[in-house]
């Protein structure tokens, strides 16, 4: 159900407890045969029930209660006993007017023939026209127009209501930024329901990636006899991939070019693989082995079968060989 201005204003006012009796009772005798209306009340009640929460309790000085009782007349003390004002005597009523005897007179006049000023004395009629003043109280005992100030109470009571609805929302208001500034700055006053949640927010930081540490360089010059080299293989002694370079050799038809790591660690020479027919061969197969082998071994190269030897050792002796040699020192 819509409810006008003042009532609502009547429900914040109740709430509030500015009301006087009589509109009170008007508020109580509406929650009792209107159920929305006690609703309004009470949502009201609750919005106001705020403002308790903001303040603590605060216990009355004794002289406090003993002013309101002598205010009231209740005081302990002794009272002189109230007497009531007398009423005054109702106002008496007007004398009639007199009529002077205008009559009789004028034969006195006219037993003066000599007196010339006769018709002078025959105007005294017009002083004895006071009767008209006479009839004065007649028109004050006439009925008072009754004035309808009716509008004017109503506009008095809507004037008065809607401040004091502007008195509640500025009270609201003034209540809501207590809240929020205590909520911020001073949380733990406020009771758990109405405590902020904790918030949480992930930051991701991003680092640079590290820079690559430059790693030793290895190189051995593939060669027979101390000829001109004929490969020049490469190894990156952090990553353990080696490099051979073609220079200088050419493989007969129907032949590949096999390279082998000889070790006195190790019973037999182990492939690394087919050299290809391209300039750059690339492998990663001397991660297998452990960097004191790679550096101390020695690298030869057979001519074996196209694909590489069948058996897995070498089926003709070395025709280029060598040793690695340190060309790039390791950063520290």
């Amino acid at each position: 159900m819509a409810y006008s201005e003042d009532h609502i204003a009547l429900a914040a006012e109740y709430a509030l407890g500015t009301l006087d009796a009589g509109e009170r009772a008007q508020v109580e005798t509406m929650m009792a045969v209107d159920t929305e209306y006690t609703a309004l009340v009470h949502a009201w009640e609750y919005r106001l029930g705020v403002l308790n929460q903001m303040v603590g309790s605060v216990e009355p000085r004794p002289i406090v209660w003993e002013n309101i009782k002598a205010a009231i007349g209740h005081s302990t003390e002794a009272q002189a006993p109230l007497v009531l004002p007398e009423a005054p005597p109702p106002p008496e009523p007007a004398p009639p007017p007199v009529e002077e005897p205008v009559v009789a007179e004028a034969p006195e006049v006219t037993e003066a023939p000599e007196v010339t000023e006769a018709p002078e004395v025959t105007a005294a009629p017009e002083v004895a026209e006071v009767p008209p003043v006479a009839e004065a109280p007649q028109a004050a005992a006439a009925p008072p127009v009754a004035v309808d100030n009716s509008n004017v109470i109503q506009l008095t009571g809507r004037v008065r209501r809607l401040r004091s609805v502007a008195s509640i929302a500025t009270a609201l208001a003034a209540a809501l930024v207590a809240m929020l500034a205590v909520q911020v700055y001073r949380p733990e006053l406020l009771p758990e329901a109405l405590r902020p949640k904790p918030r949480i927010q992930t930051v991701e930081v991003k680092t640079p990636a590290p820079q690559p540490v430059p790693s030793a360089q290895y190189v051995a010059l593939l060669q027979r006899d101390g000829g001109s080299p004929a490969f020049i293989l490469t190894v990156d002694a952090a990553t353990k991939n080696f490099t051979v370079r073609k220079v200088g050799a050419d493989a007969e038809p129907g032949k590949s070019f096999e390279l082998w790591l000889i070790s006195d660690r190790l019973p037999q020479p182990r492939s690394l693989g087919v050299i290809g027919g391209s300039d750059f061969t690339v492998r990663p197969v001397l991660a297998d082995y452990d960097a004191g082998t790679i550096n101390a071994a020695t690298y030869a190269v057979t001519v074996e079968p196209a694909g590489g030897s069948p058996s897995g050792k070498p089926t003709s002796a070395p025709v280029y060989i060598g040793k690695l040699i340190e060309t790039v020192p390791a950063t520290r």
